[in-house]
């Protein structure tokens, strides 16, 4: 039964329509034996992330960030908490470099693993635009605004376009409202599923 709900919470056909996590997540989620409830919770994350890279290339066609990144960053960034089980419903940050050796140890390159320990401190100087974007989508799948961070993916907009901030920050307010408004569902998608595997 747990590997069907881990299975189901991965890449099984659920409501709201999610996007499938990566074969490759799906691979070390298993192997890890991963709670279904985490599973859930990375597939809430990257499907967001998804939607925001799919804005972001629209609305910017030229601008330069790894897609790719991004989206394995989302699904993979609370990976740590495979082994800090508690902080899926109580606080702890233990599971953000557990996270990031954990997937080197799995053979993820120090690029792509370095979203488990980035996505909570994007305040750090010059993180990447992606790490940002993975940071956004772990605020947003829930929608919870976080100025400070919304202002520092404005700003890198901006200085990529030369377009006013002010411009910047209209058109991530909007994008951000309509992905927030999906957020119940996708807070009950993940609440459907047991922490503890």
């Amino acid at each position: 039964m747990t590997n069907a709900l881990l299975s189901r919470a991965m890449s099984g056909t659920v409501d709201p329509p999610l996007l499938p996590l990566p074969d490759r997540v799906v691979e070390l989620l298993s192997e890890l034996g991963g709670p279904p409830r985490l599973a859930a919770h990375l597939r809430a994350v990257h499907d967001v992330a998804h939607q925001l890279v799919v804005w972001a290339e629209q609305r910017y066609p030229g601008l330069a960030f790894d897609r790719e990144a991004v989206l394995f960053g989302a699904a993979t960034h609370d990976v740590g908490k495979t082994v800090y089980v508690s902080e899926l419903s109580g606080p702890g940050a233990a599971h953000e470099e557990a996270g990031q050796a954990l997937l080197l140890g799995h053979g993820v390159s120090p690029e792509l693993a370095r979203f488990a320990a980035t996505h909570a401190s994007w305040a750090r100087s010059r993180v990447g635009l992606e790490d940002l974007l993975v940071s956004l989508a772990d605020k947003i799948w829930k929608n919870k605004r976080v100025p400070e961070l919304e202002d520092l993916v404005v700003a890198r907009l901006a200085e990529a376009t030369g377009r006013a901030v002010w411009e910047e920050f209209i058109a991530l307010d909007e994008i951000l409202a309509r992905i927030g408004d999906g957020a119940d569902e996708r807070l009950a998608f993940q609440a459907s599923f047991p922490v503890h595997a």
